[in-house]
């Protein structure tokens, strides 16, 4: 190989659980990676049987050499079980260990390994390490072993039980794979379903709110175990996740799914009239089905954009046919970037100030605004002019989201319809709630879900009750907007359409005549032309 090989590193929870019919079309999966450049290292998780403990080696071996076995079906390179590849120093038994310091476990197989990496093979490590010391088997937690393979791959190795080096990085480790029964991080959002995608810089800790307040939920789901165990296995691979991907570059993610996404078969309960046993998984709209791992290998993203509405995301459906249906439960895991926002709706969320009030100003201290005018130069490619657009848009600035380094961002307003002034429109609940800028660098579009970031940051934080915006009608990023609004009109006489996130039922006939009168009269500030509205 040219080069150091590039591997994903899998945590393969109760294998024990999966029949042979979804292990055989996952091993599919594995071995169409394995084609595709990626082959796989694989631990198996085994939930060991409570009246054999005393026999655990052999339960770990046999689903070991069972997972083995199903890869070995699709041809060489036949898959490497390295057998007693761990160490652990029972001196740091109570030793906690990070990310970047190993603990009691670590990689002692180099010679094998690296033969197995050179051949491009799937690889099994069974969770169990060898006593440096005492040279006893000792059981080893399926996350233990992970970190330990992820941290000897990329240079962090022992050269003593105790001494951590930095050596030669020997595979690049660009995906964590959990399969998991439960699958991914579940979200107040979709009922029995999970995060589609998750920032890790801007919601470690949202994801751990939303696995505790799903756990009764949970507990009406087909989740094995009981909900406080249930609970504590979804924070354990949320967890993982974040410590592989804190020693991982950043263009390594993890992915958390499901046995039978993973081998792209739907639930075996069938859709009414279908006469198929199996069918496929991850349709979203009209959309063809997309195995997760095989769409995000080649793509670097989620199955569907995160920012899609739910609605979006599953078809609608009637009776039988509704009932089945399921949520994905595939979550993509980046470690991302940081999301700003100016006020921080966390500490006070979001309404129209009383006029004469104090506000923010795009001049505050807290905002780098050359490096937010270069934003919005560089994504509409046209210069603004800032003297216009500020004097506009400092008296009615509702606020700001930084996403990154100044990656993308969004500048949004409180208008005023036609015909009121501002004290009218406070007074009367009628400031509209505007997205006057939304900007992506062009280094950054159509890549590591900015867009989606800065655009979810608004709905669910800013302005969760709905916001409008408007866009030229030959604007070719309208399909992304008409996919993510409530609903769109064309403005007739004008090159603009205008969309909105409001529900009807919320906002009624009288809110989107105030939204369209705000879309038709915001006057452009751009160098390039003369400030007369469209």
């Amino acid at each position: 190989m040219n080069g150091v090989p590039h591997v994903a590193v899998v945590k393969f929870c109760d294998p024990q659980s999966v029949d042979e019919a979804t292990l055989g079309s996952l091993a599919t999966t594995l071995a169409q990676l394995r084609a595709l450049g990626l082959p796989s290292i694989i631990v198996p998780d085994v939930d060991l049987d409570s009246d054999l403990k005393h026999d655990w080696l052999s339960q770990v071996m046999s689903q070991a050499w069972r997972i083995a076995a199903a890869v070995d079906k699709y041809g060489d390179p036949l898959t490497h079980v390295l057998d007693a590849a761990l160490s652990v120093d029972s001196a740091v038994d109570h030793t906690p260990s990070t990310p970047l310091i190993a603990g009691r476990v670590f990689v002692d197989l180099h010679e094998q390994l690296g033969r197995a990496l050179e051949e491009g093979a799937v690889i099994v490590v069974p969770p169990y390490a060898v006593s440096a010391d005492l040279g006893q088997a000792r059981a080893a937690s399926a996350d233990e072993a992970v970190l330990a393979i992820i941290r000897y791959l990329s240079g962090l190795r022992l050269s003593s039980p105790r001494l951590v080096e930095s050596h030669t990085r020997l595979a690049s480790v660009d995906r964590i794979i959990v399969v998991d029964p439960l699958g991914g991080t579940p979200t107040r959002e979709r009922p029995d379903g999970a995060h589609v995608f998750l920032n890790l810089e801007d919601e470690f800790e949202r994801a751990r709110d939303d696995i505790d307040a799903m756990v009764e939920s949970l507990r009406r789901t087909s989740a094995q175990g009981s909900p406080g165990q249930t609970k504590q296995r979804h924070k354990e691979n949320l967890q993982l996740a974040r410590d592989a991907l804190a020693i991982l570059p950043p263009t390594s993610s993890a992915l958390l799914t499901t046995p039978m996404e993973a081998a792209n078969l739907k639930s075996p309960r069938r859709v009414h009239g279908s006469t198929d046993a199996l069918d496929y998984v991850g349709t979203v709209g009209t959309r063809k089905t997309q195995n997760p791992l095989i769409h995000n290998l080649l793509t670097d993203r989620p199955v569907y954009s995160s920012s899609l509405p739910p609605g979006r995301i599953m078809p609608r459906a009637q009776g039988r046919e509704a009932d089945s249906r399921r949520w994905s439960k595939t979550t993509l895991i980046k470690r991302g970037m940081p999301v700003r926002i100016f006020p921080d709706p966390r500490l006070q969320p979001w309404a129209p100030p009383s006029p004469g009030s104090p506000r923010l100003r795009l001049a505050d201290n807290c905002i780098d605004l050359p490096r937010l005018v270069h934003l919005i130069d560089d994504s509409f490619d046209r210069k603004l002019d800032l003297d216009h657009y500020l004097d506009r848009v400092n008296r009615n600035l509702a606020g700001v989201i930084i996403a990154g380094e100044y990656e993308g961002g969004a500048i949004l307003t409180w208008e005023t319809p036609a015909g009121m002034d501002e004290q009218q429109a406070y007074e009367s609940g009628r400031l509209v709630p505007y997205l006057d800028k939304f900007a992506v660098l062009k280094k950054s579009q159509g890549a590591g879900g900015v867009a989606d970031i800065v655009f979810n940051a608004m709905v669910r934080d800013c302005f969760p009750a709905g916001v409008c915006w408007r866009s030229r009608m030959n604007n070719p990023v309208n399909k992304w907007y008409f996919e993510r609004s409530r609903g769109t009109w064309k403005l007739d006489g004008t090159t603009w359409a205008m969309f909105w996130t409001t529900r009807w039922s919320v906002s009624g006939d009288k809110w989107i005549r105030d939204y369209e009168s705000v879309c038709r009269g915001v006057v452009p500030s751009w160098a390039d032309n003369n400030r007369v509205p469209d």
